[in-house]
């Protein structure tokens, strides 16, 4: 079997393409983060007790290590990361406000003695988000804005 010159020039081109636009090292914890206390497509508002558990979401400098409000956005990656690009209007201080609504399950705490035992109620509604990003990844969910 033969290799061309012309497919090694190709394969390089887009490992280096594919690398200049890959995600740099220093976000993808922040991200993996975001996306296991956020990213709850199929979450419902009556698994709020189970999710947080199962994903570890703990509040550090509490006292029982619950926290207090976490809530899940009901879609997938790719269209809640384009909030911080086109699908998003910048608000200062790196946050965006999403240009669309999403369905979300709101969990708040009701009560817990400590992390794990925290118990929570759920709520769904849909509204615009407001995500921190860096270098147009989102690696926050802002709580506390809540837009209409």
């Amino acid at each position: 079997m033969e290799i061309h010159a012309s497919a090694v020039i190709l394969l390089l081109i887009l490992a280096a393409s594919f690398t200049a636009n890959g995600q740099p090292d220093d976000i993808k914890p922040r991200y993996q983060k975001f996306l296991n206390q956020h990213l709850g497509p199929h979450v419902n508002e009556h698994a709020c007790d189970r999710e947080i558990r199962n994903r570890g979401i703990t509040a550090s400098g509490t006292t029982n290590g619950c926290k207090e409000v976490n809530t899940f956005i009901q879609a997938n990656k790719k269209d809640i990361n384009v909030v911080c690009g086109k699908g998003g209007t910048p608000q200062g201080n790196n946050l965006f406000k999403s240009n669309q609504r999403f369905p979300l399950v709101t969990c708040k705490l009701q009560s817990g003695q400590r992390h794990p035992n925290c118990k929570y109620r759920g709520n769904k509604s849909t509204r615009y988000i407001v995500l921190g990003c860096d270098r147009g990844w989102p690696v926050h969910y802002d709580e506390g804005i809540t837009n209409a």
